[in-house]
């Protein structure tokens, strides 16, 4: 059985219609996926993301579970700042990508959809192997999620809240207050627009809040936006979706995220990745921009000269370019930026594609 957020009935009412998505009945979207993309990118759109987990790592050792478990050296991470990373198996496979908030005494850490307990599972057995003083709770099933992203979104939430939501920097955090309802807010999100992201005990009416937020941005054209939008938003700006990206196993060096790595710590998978970086890697994310019609999606083949050369991992239409864009896995010697290859979509049709920088979509959308 499908697992529903706490404000299921709420979407209902707004018109939502429902997807299944890793586990999750959610709304795919509520007026249309590319009415609601426009709204995100040139106003602002309120997402309720409570599938996304919640895990609270607590406890005198809990900088080194952090610190060891992923790429980032948690304890550069102060208090109030977050920090977006992800957790390797020890064959510097991805296991999750995720941010984690360093909140007083207590970091939060926000895995995939139906990552959760997975992510949980791996923790405990590193403490137990580190032999770490630590609490790790998962309280995925008791939390609620609302996204706010857009160029209006701080000005929609300063309406309901004294807190001074401009002083959080990107991946800046705090325990705040938004109409009663307490909140940890973040400066993040999974758009490319200015946004923040809401974490509330769900024992809080989580569907007042909503409501309170729709109805602060009227005047900002404020929207409930759904997962297809969320889709192509992070697709145009080429941000990893874990289930795509990370299938079948790949390293951060192969995801392009080697910027993210902090090297001057140790970290599960760190000698393979070294080793990688040694040896170099078959095949690294590309980013397809089609220059004939069609829309790329998840599998299809990637050619030149009529040869297979890599595989789409996420696929779409751009609404702000009117066009397929698409990211893959790519064999190495055919990334140069400026090349054409083609897409074969669904097997059979050829789209032609130009291989581009990162991201498809900077601000001029």
């Amino acid at each position: 059985m499908l697992k529903r957020s706490p404000l299921h009935e709420l979407h209902t009412e707004l018109g939502a219609k429902f997807t299944e998505f890793c586990g999750y009945e959610m709304p795919l979207y509520y007026t249309s996926i590319i009415d609601e993309h426009f709204t995100v990118r040139r106003k602002v759109g309120l997402f309720d993301v409570s599938h996304m987990g919640n895990i609270v790592i607590t406890g005198k050792d809990a900088t080194k579970l952090l610190s060891i478990s992923t790429v980032e050296d948690a304890s550069r991470i102060p208090p109030g700042a977050g920090q977006y990373t992800v957790i390797l198996k020890h064959d510097g496979t991805i296991i999750d990508d995720t941010v984690f908030l360093h909140i007083d005494d207590s970091y939060y850490l926000v895995p995939n959809a139906g990552r959760d307990e997975v992510v949980t599972e791996w923790l405990r057995k590193v403490a137990d192997e580190y032999s770490f003083d630590v609490s790790i709770e998962n309280k995925s099933d008791s939390m609620a999620i609302f996204a706010v992203q857009g160029p209006k979104s701080r000005e929609v939430l300063q309406k309901i809240t004294e807190f001074d939501v401009s002083q959080l920097k990107l991946f800046g955090c705090a325990k705040t207050v938004f109409d009663g309802v307490e909140c940890i807010i973040s400066r993040t999100g999974y758009t490319g627009e200015l946004g923040y992201e809401l974490q509330i005990d769900t024992s809080q009416d989580v569907i007042s809040l909503f409501r309170k937020i729709l109805d602060a941005g009227k005047d900002f054209g404020i929207k409930p936006i759904g997962l297809g939008a969320r889709d192509s938003l992070r697709l145009e700006k080429c941000f990893a979706l874990a289930g795509n990206e990370f299938e079948g196993g790949r390293s951060p060096i192969e995801a392009n995220l080697s910027f993210i790595i902090n090297w001057d710590h140790d970290f599960i998978g760190k000698a393979a990745l070294l080793k990688q970086k040694e040896e170099g890697i078959k095949e690294r994310l590309t980013y397809l921009k089609c220059i004939e019609k069609g829309i790329p999606r998840h599998g299809d083949a990637v050619e030149k000269d009529g040869v297979e050369i890599g595989k789409v991992s996420s696929g779409g239409l751009s609404p702000c370019l009117n066009t397929g864009i698409a990211m893959a896995y790519v064999k190495v010697e055919y990334r140069k930026v400026g090349d054409t290859v083609e897409i074969v979509s669904r097997g059979r049709r050829k789209i032609k594609a130009e291989i581009v920088k990162p991201p498809f979509v900077g601000k001029e959308c």
